[in-house]
């Protein structure tokens, strides 16, 4: 039976984020991941958009976290030369949308983003002549990272910080102890002092292993359409239409990658299944009418199907909104949770890293 202080379940870039922030000379860590690599359940199935922070009800985890870890990102993806674009972001709205902008904007505001400003039609033109809006909101501080490179990058800090760091290496069982947590795997068992858990589609299940309070991920499908050829030219930025009124459905938007192809999505599915993302895939023709209210220029010949990837929600009601979970468990004392980080997830990343390495240093000292 091996010891140590720390065991992180789950190496997506919030698991590798919390592994690096709580790096501690003589504090021993090990990362858990299920996957033969690090980040390939959730991390790089996104649009890879740095976002800016407004969507968010204020006061809550997902708005505090995401500024504080915006921030944070691009200061780290520029020291550690990662792919990266602080290119802004449009969220465009018809004649009759100026006031939702406005409230849109003040939200964001409220947050503190605070370089938000609703444009006409000129000022749109002259960032983005393709695109078809009466008025926009303007958010600078929004970009576009390459989540790979990031992941990476944080995977190497980790090991440098002397995490051990464990691919094809899944959770299968637990036992709970006075001073420690015991976690068994195919290969050993891991007796630790504390336990964090970033196992996002699965955290449920790790949860119920390690005697920890009961919720439930709801598995949600987003699929994907590209752009190709010469309509990749067509856009620089991220072209946002106005969200949902209601829950957090930011709706099927136009992104540019670092690497130069251009993403139409994601669309939002419920499943039962956490790990399918092919079966029943949406035909092309869905994204052409998204894709043209937009940018009207599309044709179907200009698109074709992409990936997609399945966030981790915790609750089952789209027009609801769902904060992050994160925080020591009610039941198990021992056990933190990182859970239900869904966007703006890999934004808030290193921020949430912060916010669990102080949980994990009141319990360790």
């Amino acid at each position: 039976m091996e010891a140590v202080d720390l065991v992180i379940v789950g190496g997506g870039v919030v698991g590798l984020a919390c592994a690096l922030q709580s790096a501690r000379p003589r504090r021993t860590i090990c990362l858990l991941e299920r996957h033969s690599r690090v980040g390939i359940e959730t991390s790089t199935h996104n649009s890879g958009v740095v976002h800016a922070g407004i969507y968010y009800p204020t006061d809550s985890l997902k708005a505090r976290l995401c500024v504080e870890g915006r921030e944070a990102l691009y200061r780290y993806c520029a020291r550690r030369q990662i792919p990266h674009r602080r290119c802004g972001k449009l969220i465009v709205g018809t004649r009759d949308d100026v006031t939702r902008l406005e409230d849109l904007a003040q939200r964001g505001r409220g947050n503190g983003v605070d370089d938000l400003e609703v444009v006409d039609t000129n000022f749109l033109h002259r960032l983005e002549p393709n695109v078809a809006a009466h008025s926009a909101l303007w958010s600078p501080s929004t970009g576009i990272v390459e989540a790979e490179a990031l992941l990476r990058a944080l995977r190497q800090d980790a090991l440098e910080r002397e995490v051990m760091v464990l691919p094809g290496t899944p959770l299968v069982g637990g036992d709970t102890g006075a001073h420690s947590l015991e976690l068994q795997t195919p290969a050993e068992t891991i007796l630790a002092r504390t336990v964090v858990n970033a196992a996002g589609l699965h955290a449920d299940e790790v949860s119920s292993l390690l005697g920890g309070r009961a919720y439930r991920i709801h598995p949600c499908r987003g699929e994907y359409a590209e752009l190709i050829g010469a309509s990749r030219r067509l856009i620089r930025r991220p072209v946002y239409p106005l969200p949902a009124p209601v829950g957090e459905h930011l709706g099927v938007h136009i992104t540019p990658t670092t690497w130069g192809s251009v993403t139409v999505g994601p669309t939002i599915r419920y499943q039962t299944a956490k790990d399918d993302l092919e079966e029943d895939r949406l035909p092309l023709e869905a994204f052409v009418e998204p894709t043209r209210t937009l940018l009207p220029a599309i044709t179907p010949d200009d698109l074709r199907l992409g990936g997609s990837g399945i966030r981790a929600k915790l609750s089952s009601d789209g027009s609801e909104f769902s904060d992050f979970l994160i925080g020591s468990d009610p039941k198990q004392p021992r056990l933190i949770h990182a859970a239900g980080i869904d966007s703006p997830g890999l934004t808030a990343c290193l921020a949430i890293g912060r916010y669990v390495a102080r949980l994990v240093d009141n319990i360790l000292g």
